[in-house]
């Protein structure tokens, strides 16, 4: 089993922070923002291999990275590091098409975990999956969410009465629903195969959602329900956000 994070985005509303550095590695409370997803994918003893997929401007700090975390020992995943070839912001591949690009790499098609690597997500993964290994469909997490202008800005599920996902609009003008959809997904095998007809039919690559989306229109997509936060680290107002939170609370709150 594998575990996918998508970090190959420019940032640009970050920026003079992201214009030479990625903002999945910058500080937050002293520690990267992929460290805190890395530790908790750790713990979850089934993930045979860690991929990391980014672009040709910022490989060298990943790979680097990695190397630091495969040589030291601070991770028991073998880390590897994949690059999409892309170098600015105007020819990116977007998040779905940097899947593809991994998973074509791949002999196996195993079960997988895939993620935004720019979010710290504020509850235990483990128990989600768990609930994923155990069951026949794949998984996405489902919070709620009272405030408009944030679900406007994320991912928002339209759920029947029995959990499963119909739909999942990214960024709605007018949110279908309460039940906010972070970028963290549990894909069974099958997945790919929907994949490989997206990228042939398709041209919204861009946010992982987008996938869900056209997924949970073909195959049964199950919401776990939780009542958590995150920190999505989007510009410098949330970035200060994060790590001011970070260094006065525990990371599960």
């Amino acid at each position: 089993m594998i575990a996918v994070l998508l970090c190959a985005g420019y940032a640009t509303r970050l920026y003079p922070l992201t214009q030479n550095f990625p903002k999945p590695l910058l500080p937050v409370a002293e520690k990267p923002v992929i460290d805190y997803l890395v530790d908790q994918i750790d713990e979850l003893p089934e993930i045979d291999f860690l991929h990391i997929v980014t672009n040709d401007k910022f490989f060298k700090h990943f790979d680097s990275w990695a190397a630091q975390k495969n040589k030291s020992g601070t991770t028991s995943i073998p880390i590897i590091v994949h690059n999409d070839g892309t170098s600015c912001n105007a020819n990116r591949l977007g998040a779905v098409a940097d899947l593809h690009f991994v998973l074509k790499s791949l002999r196996t098609n195993p079960p997988m975990l895939v993620s935004a690597a720019d979010n710290v997500f504020r509850f235990p993964i483990e128990k989600i999956w768990r609930d994923f290994l155990s069951g026949s469909c794949h998984l996405v997490v489902a919070m709620p969410e009272k405030d408009p202008a944030k679900l406007q800005r994320t991912g928002v599920l339209e759920l029947n009465d029995k959990d499963r996902v119909l739909r999942l609009h990214e960024k709605p003008s007018i949110p279908p629903s309460t039940w906010s959809c972070p970028p963290l997904y549990f894909l069974k095998p099958s997945a790919r195969k929907h994949l490989e007809t997206l990228m042939a039919t398709e041209t919204s690559l861009d946010a992982p959602g987008h996938f869900i989306d056209y997924l949970c229109r073909r195959e049964h997509v199950a919401a776990h329900k939780l009542n958590g936060s995150r920190l999505d680290i989007g510009d410098a107002g949330s970035y200060r956000i994060a790590d001011q939170r970070l260094r006065r609370e525990p990371l599960f709150v």
